[in-house]
């Protein structure tokens, strides 16, 4: 076979098509074999339909089926309500939650309640003004832009947001010195779901352009054991009642972490021959995984040990602290932190870290047993 190519004089001359996909295959000249595998393996893959076992088989599609978090949920249904009377673009709306509460699905749910297009990008992955100014003005007429990790938005995109998200339009710069000029972008009216772990780290600025402000709490263990019912059924896992609540007074108040475990004990029934997971199964699992019956793991543990036992239930800093444990500063306060204050473990003081109570009892110590002089063997 042979492929015509025009060539400088403005003729056109045939060559054999072996020449030509030879020229293409030098495309991927300098990469390596499996390099080339893996490429061919995402290419392949993006052709392929979704995982109907994944992470998207478990997430609601409407506010019906979003379990939890009654009274935002009460709040958003009559402010989409009152948009869609209107006909007119939900205002902004910031989500505030720790991680794995669902910000993520609720700003899905919001767009498809709403039946209108949904976008979805996170913060860091944002660099240039060209790249958030090619979302913007892509944006259909009332479409959802959920923004993930909006703390972590670059100042220069933040700035460009401000005139987006009220006036819906771009202010943008062509060519440079003495001929630079600007030009006015007009958008089309959309909402923006800003969704943070850390909303003091969102400017005061940004924070005020958002007409809808929803704070996602923790669940209880009664909507948990609705969300592992419901997550059990469209995986096709039998789960018998007392294992309900078992997975669920193990997974910290947060759906992710509950669906996780279901994965993991689902893998543990199938390996001990079991059609049913049980309460039992749940136990030795848990077990298995490094979790007691409060979802406290192992390294949860080990920093209220360490706090007890080598610094006499403190008050100890929190980088002495994290050092005892192999972990950072940073590491300590973001992800261990939050759960152990929350479930009473831990309190902070201006002196540094003390452990409670309850503490104590958890591992049945009596108050000041250890001093600070202690070993812990």
């Amino acid at each position: 076979m042979f492929a015509k190519r025009k060539c400088s004089n403005g003729f056109s001359k045939e060559y054999p098509e072996s020449d030509r996909m030879a020229k293409k295959k030098n495309d991927f000249d300098g990469i390596s074999k499996e390099e080339k595998e893996d490429l061919k393996k995402i290419l392949l893959s993006s052709e392929q339909p979704e995982d109907a076992g994944g992470e998207n088989l478990l997430r609601p599609q409407t506010l019906d089926q979003f379990l939890g978090q009654e009274k935002a949920k009460r709040n958003l249904s009559i402010f989409i309500q009152a948009a869609k009377t209107r006909n007119e673009a939900l205002d902004h709306i910031f989500l505030v939650s720790p991680p794995g509460l669902g910000k993520t699905t609720l700003a899905s749910v919001i767009a498809n309640e709403m039946g209108t297009d949904f976008k979805s990008v996170t913060a860091p992955v944002l660099d240039k003004p060209k790249d958030l100014a090619g979302i913007l003005t892509n944006m259909q007429p009332r479409g959802v832009l959920f923004i993930d990790e909006i703390h972590r938005l670059k100042p220069q995109l933040e700035e460009m947001l401000y005139v987006a998200m009220e006036d819906f339009r771009i202010d943008w710069v062509l060519g440079q010195g003495i001929s630079a000029r600007t030009t006015r972008i007009p958008l089309n009216r959309f909402t923006i779901i800003g969704a943070t772990t850390k909303a003091g780290r969102v400017s005061s600025p940004l924070y005020t352009r958002f007409g809808i402000i929803i704070r996602m709490e923790l669940y209880p263990a009664d909507e948990l054991e609705l969300i592992v019912r419901r997550s059990c059924r469209l995986l096709g896992v039998k789960l018998a009642d007392d294992a309900v609540t078992a997975i669920a007074s193990c997974s910290r108040g947060t759906p992710r972490i509950a669906n996780r475990l279901i994965r993991r004990v689902r893998d543990y029934a199938v390996v001990k021959g079991s059609d049913e997971v049980t309460a039992q199964i749940v136990s030795e699992a848990m077990e298995k995984f490094d979790i007691d019956r409060n979802g406290l793991e192992a390294q949860d543990l080990r920093i209220l040990k360490n706090l007890i036992m080598l610094y006499n239930g403190g008050p100890v800093g929190a980088e002495t602290l994290a050092i005892s444990v192999g972990e950072s500063a940073q590491t300590l306060e973001d992800f261990f932190e939050p759960y152990l204050i929350r479930c009473g473990y831990i309190q902070r003081t201006s002196r540094g870290r003390v452990a409670t109570a309850k503490a104590y009892e958890l591992f049945s110590i009596e108050a000041g047993r250890f001093g600070n002089k202690g070993s812990l063997f």
